[in-house]
């Protein structure tokens, strides 16, 4: 078990630098330790904050954790007295988290999962187990989003070049990005470069029960699901997102793969599973996940979906990414409602919003 308490960039200086100075506040009953770590003792199985009024135990009986998530990860229960309720300790847990992120983000190579959990003061497998449940995506999965973000706005400034932008995003070698190049783009840099470039996106226009219907596939899967009224419109969008592609109209196998599309719309109960071409900032594509995960028929508030992907606060911010969705009923944001259970905006109008619920809810 720990007992070491380790300091990363991320900290500010702390005041309880040695177990010494941590038991001499537990003595004390020093309030201003509170957040600074927990101590457990290992005869009772429990642990306190350092104000707490618990009977003082004996030295050789106590080991100190950074927080009361790595104690009970380590197997500790919080004491009676001792107990500042479980939802201190899920705030507890999403400033952990935030802080691996913050982490993360501004590190220059992808740390390792063994060094992320050392910086909070955790087991590598208890680390990992907390960050998946907050984020819904593993460590490794958030630093991937990461980078792939950072290539692409490195690759959106002109004066840099591709090399540059490549090890800018953390790409400690050429070879490394090529081997994924495909998964985090969608095609190669310089082709994203070049907003699409010589790259050869099949689509089909076609009409359902609500409106026209786009839709279209990279060679990774399915990147665009469009509603509208005016098929012009909806042509005209995804040309913006890729300007310089090659747009080629599909054939009649491409057709049949519209029809399913079309089908899952008209009768949701036959589901819909698709390879998908899904690009977007690390955020979105934490919200793009969890909204997959909402079930047909089931609806969840802004604020849900935020605390589920760890960012209760990022109400805004959900439904900025709801927005962003070009794909439409595979990645469900209609049934992202208000909290009220009011139906509130939608990319492809309120109405069709309405009616896929209620398709989705009926008998």
């Amino acid at each position: 078990m720990m007992n070491t308490l380790k300091v990363s960039p991320l900290d500010s200086a702390p005041a309880y630098e040695t177990d010494d100075a941590r038991w001499k506040a537990v003595r004390a009953r020093d309030a201003a330790a509170d957040g600074h770590f927990v101590y457990a003792v290992r005869t009772t199985g429990a642990y306190s904050h350092p104000s707490s009024g618990t009977r003082l135990p004996k030295r050789e009986n106590v080991e100190f954790f950074p927080s009361a998530v790595a104690a009970e990860s380590a197997g500790y229960q919080p004491s009676r007295r001792g107990r500042r309720g479980r939802s201190s300790t899920a705030a507890e847990r999403t400033a952990i988290v935030r802080r691996a992120c913050q982490w993360i983000e501004s590190s220059e190579t992808p740390p390792r999962l063994e060094d992320l959990a050392e910086k909070v003061g955790m087991s590598p497998f208890h680390f990992h187990r907390l960050f998946k449940a907050e984020m819904g995506l593993t460590p490794k999965a958030y630093s991937s989003a990461c980078r792939a973000r950072k290539l692409r706005e490195e690759l959106s400034a002109p004066q840099s070049s591709i090399t540059d932008a490549i090890y800018s995003a953390g790409f400690n070698s050429n070879s490394r990005y090529y081997e994924g190049s495909s998964e985090r783009l969608g095609m190669c840099a310089r082709d994203y470069r070049a907003g699409g470039a010589g790259v050869v996106i099949r689509f089909a226009v076609g009409q359902c029960s609500l409106g026209a219907i786009l839709v279209a596939q990279s060679r990774r899967g399915v990147c665009a699901i469009l509603l509208g009224d005016d098929p012009e419109m909806l042509l005209r969008d995804l040309q913006d997102q890729f300007p310089k592609s090659h747009l080629v109209g599909g054939d009649a196998e491409f057709e049949r793969l519209v029809a399913q599309v079309v089908g899952f719309i008209e009768e949701p109960s036959i589901g819909l599973n698709l390879p998908l071409d899904v690009r977007g900032t690390a955020f979105q594509e934490r919200v793009w996940r969890a909204l997959r995960e909402v079930p047909p028929g089931e609806t969840v508030s802004y604020s849900e979906i935020a605390g589920r992907i760890g960012s209760p606060n990022a109400v805004r911010a959900v439904a900025q990414a709801c927005g962003a969705n070009r794909l439409a009923v595979a990645i469900p944001c209609h049934r992202v409602v208000r909290r009220d259970g009011d139906i509130s905006g939608y990319r492809w109008g309120v109405d069709r919003k309405r009616e896929l619920l209620r398709r989705e809810t009926r008998g």
